[in-house]
């Protein structure tokens, strides 16, 4: 927007998970009804656990790491939408995608937890893992610079790998309520879902991406 701050969709997005996150942080009453919690989905179909779950987190370090990372990758990938699908199909497929990934995501935890009382987990990473992943697709050896690396840029896709890496460790230790396992999840769904949306609306960019990732240059 000429003149101004442009308010992308990504920014609607970390704006509208920090003010809930935020609540619930004071709401254990809201928190509990709204984490993913299998059992009770799989007791009283409480299904829309699968969506609410990925606009809570932990506390504040949990929050603040997943919507910096949404930032730093989800505009980079808003904006490859826009140019490629345009404004309308292209903000549409990135919804989708994040909100597709934070229900799908949770599957996993439903089916392997749902008749223990003791389990929940909450957090948007199965959301920004898919959008992290996408935008690997797009421009795996792109270079960022993140706060945690201040003096060097890091591909995406060494980035991702750390990523999963951590997530996996994470996973394992399950030390904490935060879904873990469905930062996996959420990452193969953004893998499939940028291609499966490629190769429907604009099937020349599957050779683009192809080339980008066998021919690494970085930038």
């Amino acid at each position: 927007m000429e003149g101004g701050v442009e308010i992308t969709l990504t920014i609607i997005i970390i704006i509208f998970t920090c003010l809930i996150s935020y609540q619930a942080f004071n709401d254990s009453r809201m928190r509990s009804k709204f984490v993913m919690h299998p059992a009770s989905v799989n007791e009283f179909g409480q299904y829309y656990r699968f969506l609410t779950s990925g606009f809570l987190h932990g506390d504040w370090m949990h929050l603040g790491v997943n919507m910096y990372v949404l930032w730093m990758f989800g505009e980079a990938l808003e904006r490859f939408f826009l140019a490629q699908f345009g404004d309308l199909i292209g903000r549409l497929v990135y919804i989708l995608i994040y909100l597709g990934a934070i229900i799908l995501s949770s599957i996993p935890a439903y089916i392997e937890h749902k008749h223990n009382q003791y389990y929940s987990a909450l957090g948007a990473s199965g959301g920004v893992s898919a959008i992290l992943f996408a935008l690997i697709v797009v421009a795996p050896w792109s270079g960022i610079t993140f706060i945690f690396f201040p003096f060097f840029e890091i591909p995406f896709i060494v980035f991702g790998i750390l990523y999963l890496v951590y997530e996996s460790y994470m996973s394992k230790k399950g030390e904490d309520l935060i879904g873990h396992d469905a930062h996996i999840a959420g990452a193969i769904f953004g893998l499939i879902s940028i291609i499966a949306v490629s190769y429907l609306l604009k099937p020349q960019l599957i050779d683009s991406y192809i080339t980008n990732l066998i021919n690494p240059t970085f930038r």
